[in-house]
């Protein structure tokens, strides 16, 4: 297992059960991903998230295929919990992940925020889809969205992308409202679906703001340095008067 600086008991639970805890942090998910391949000899791997359940009918799925099938990547959907309740639209019934791998299959993971396997050999979809546990509060929605629209910023700004505007804040959560909310038609997930459309809405806005300040030039880090100066000059140069007035008095 990959400790990825976990605040809770976790870690400790999965030594008493006879786990192997690897202490790893890092930003990327692909990197947290190729290091548990480091430091598994099994033959075969399946990852899975700490907020990612397996149902008995998933693990008899897989044992079965694992002793009947040539294939050596496994593929499945993916059932998104999100505010306790199952999505169905929205895009998130689209939702696939591929995570079972036979060992001399998978090359690494690749990519900073959606990261993806490299392998080979043949894949299957599986019928019995892994349970994602998600979105449980608006607080924990915010602590996510911090770390993975700052990568996902830093990425666009990286592609050059044109220099962003009000206009280009505004057209980008719209769209992606509307394209969450009508055309996935995430409305049938009621208002849980609504919130979840708006939440992804202001996650996007998120984004283009982060890659707004990272086009500023000087840079915002610059202009608050410039600010430091400015202030420490200030008392520089009011202990210069101080010194200047008690020199005269005497």
């Amino acid at each position: 297992m990959i400790d990825n600086g976990s605040t809770d008991q976790t870690a400790q639970v999965a030594e008493k059960l006879g786990c192997k805890v690897i202490q790893f942090e890092h930003s990327s998910f692909a990197r947290i991903r190729n290091e548990a391949l480091k430091h598994t000899d099994s033959q075969w791997l399946f990852y899975v998230d700490a907020d990612e359940r397996v149902t008995p009918t998933l693990a008899k799925e897989i044992l079965v295929n694992i002793e009947t099938n040539t294939a050596k990547v496994m593929s499945m959907g993916r059932k998104n919990i999100c505010y306790g309740q199952e999505f169905g639209y929205g895009g998130w019934e689209l939702d696939q992940v591929t995570r079972i791998f036979h060992k001399d299959a998978l090359k690494e993971w690749q990519g900073k925020v959606h990261e993806t396997p490299v392998y080979q050999g043949k894949n299957i979809i599986l019928h019995t889809p892994l349970i994602h546990l998600t979105h449980r509060s608006t607080e924990q929605n915010l602590i996510k969205s911090a770390s993975w629209t700052k990568i996902e910023a830093q990425l666009i700004h990286k592609s050059g992308v044109a220099p962003v505007t009000f206009f280009t804040l505004m057209r980008k959560g719209i769209m992606e409202f509307i394209r969450r909310s009508i055309i996935n038609k995430g409305y049938k997930d009621k208002l849980p679906g609504l919130i979840e459309a708006l939440v992804q809405a202001i996650n996007k806005v998120f984004i283009y703001i982060q890659v707004w300040e990272l086009q500023q030039t000087p840079s915002i880090s610059d202009q608050y340095r410039k600010r430091e100066i400015e202030i420490k000059r200030l008392w520089e140069n009011e202990k210069v008067e101080k010194l200047n007035s008690k020199t005269k008095k005497q």
